[in-house]
């Protein structure tokens, strides 16, 4: 049976050394983007390769695409062949975050048309607080042949957002903290703000104490309110840059309600043309 939202501490310890599964650290700090490969020499799970945000999980700036595009399908294949992913391995993704930086390659291996990757539930964290097995050794990997079935479904571009943001017919959901919602402060964008008549959905909200994701029944719960009898293909969810946003969509996942789609380019592409609309305050 293969895992597709989260995975347990416990079942990824029993799969430390089954061929079939690949664990991958994407841990990342948008201030520093070498302290995630640095965090990854100095201890990281036994087997797991190193995901960079930048240079493994995104295509090249141009100015007018975002901070963290979407790779080209085909050059990001060949760095999950690198990785030895292929078609029928189980893949487990974790971060020291919440799931806020893995959560990226949970929803792009999902792009790619590969299910079977889910998020280490409580992430590394909750693996040290168990005193779980940790190691400095690069991994030895077979590289394998990743075939990409791209599900361009799953995206939104700027135009869809306009769309909604005009009319209203899709609800728009962004997973950013309040305070760079409503503009009060914008440590990394240009422009502070959001898009007009975009919710704020911090990601966060999708936790419980311990830092796991909340229960199915919980979130379920959460997003039906949000909701409001609207269903999940009428979501759009857009944060700093398509990373965070990817939180709420695995949470409606796991909540049973799929379909929802990502803006990709998220406030750091809608900011960078002036002629786009912004909103600020908390509606």
């Amino acid at each position: 049976m293969s895992h597709t939202t989260v995975v347990s501490t416990g079942i990824l310890a029993e799969h430390l050394s089954d061929p079939n599964w690949v664990i991958v650290d994407c841990r990342f700090t948008l201030t520093d983007t070498e302290a995630g490969r640095r965090a990854y020499a100095a201890g990281h799970l036994p087997g797991a390769r190193y995901a960079h945000l930048d240079q493994d999980l995104s295509a090249p700036k141009t100015g007018s695409n975002g901070r963290h595009p979407l790779p080209d399908p085909a050059v990001f294949a060949q760095t999950l062949g690198r990785w030895g992913i292929d078609a029928g391995k189980q893949v487990v993704v974790y971060d020291d975050s919440f799931g806020a930086m893995a959560v990226r390659l949970w929803w792009m291996l999902r792009w790619m048309g590969h299910d079977a990757v889910a998020l280490l539930d409580g992430g590394l964290p909750k693996w040290q607080r168990e005193k779980r097995a940790m190691s400095v050794e690069l991994p030895a990997v077979t590289p394998a042949t990743f075939t990409p079935n791209v599900r361009d479904e799953m995206c939104a571009n700027t135009d869809a957002v306009r769309a909604a943001s005009t009319t209203g017919q899709q609800l728009i959901f962004d997973a950013r903290p309040e305070m760079r919602f409503t503009g009060e402060k914008e440590p990394i964008d240009p422009v502070a703000g959001h898009v007009p008549g975009a919710r704020n959905l911090p990601f966060d909200d999708n936790l419980a104490m311990s830092g796991t994701l909340m229960s199915p029944e919980e979130l379920r719960e959460m997003y039906d309110e949000l909701l409001d009898g609207r269903t999940p293909q009428d979501v759009i969810h857009m944060c700093g840059s398509g990373v965070t946003a990817c939180h709420n969509l695995l949470a409606m996942e796991i909540a049973g309600l799929p379909g929802s789609r990502l803006y990709p380019g998220s406030w750091s592409e809608w900011v960078s043309d002036p002629s786009r609309p912004v909103a600020k305050g908390s509606a």
